[in-house]
């Protein structure tokens, strides 16, 4: 069954929605092999640090977050960062050609199976590619089979590049976008 959440990048204002649907992130032992970062770390953060995360997500023009709200509650979401040669990436590997790097994938428990991260990846992909990127890339946990097959059904293929992060070995895929200008 298809979901009826709206979709749409984060607003200014929504910071504490923004921390807590990080907190159920990576709260939920299903997501534990997607996040760099852990329960503990994410509550020292204070609201300031929230809130420049909002303003970020919501105003920048090298990052957006995506989220889908189903009437009151936040039940997914997803972090676009654009990067251009000679960055550092979220994981600090230097980039050697401009890209557009998905990350914060998270669909709550309840509203998996409902076509949410499609529309999610979507709007990150046309906000990517307004920007001017022509692929998402993604990495993903090895032995997170069950992501690995949803982004296979949604574009996303292995590009060869394999490497070992904080949270283990990890797969970079990739999504090729329509180009809008």
């Amino acid at each position: 069954m298809r979901s009826r959440a709206e979709v749409r990048r984060v607003r200014l204002h929504e910071w504490a929605e923004i921390r807590d649907l990080r907190m159920a992130a990576v709260s939920d032992p299903d997501a534990s092999l997607a996040f760099l970062t852990t329960l503990e770390q994410e509550r020292e953060r204070d609201d300031a640090a929230w809130r420049d995360r909002a303003a970020g997500a919501a105003l920048g023009e090298d990052a957006a977050q995506f989220v889908a709200v189903d009437g009151d509650a936040w039940v997914g979401s997803v972090s676009v960062l654009l990067r251009t040669s000679g960055d550092r990436d979220h994981l600090g590997r230097a980039v050697d050609a401009p890209r557009a790097d998905v990350v914060g994938v998270f669909i709550v428990p309840a509203a998996r199976g409902a076509g949410l991260l499609d529309r999610l990846i979507d709007a990150a992909g046309a906000w990517a590619a307004e920007n001017g990127a022509d692929a998402l890339t993604l990495d993903v946990h090895r032995d997170n089979a069950r992501a690995r097959a949803v982004y296979r059904r949604i574009g996303f293929v292995p590009t060869g590049v394999e490497f070992t992060s904080a949270i283990g070995p990890e797969i970079e895929m990739r999504k090729p976008l329509g180009r809008t200008r």
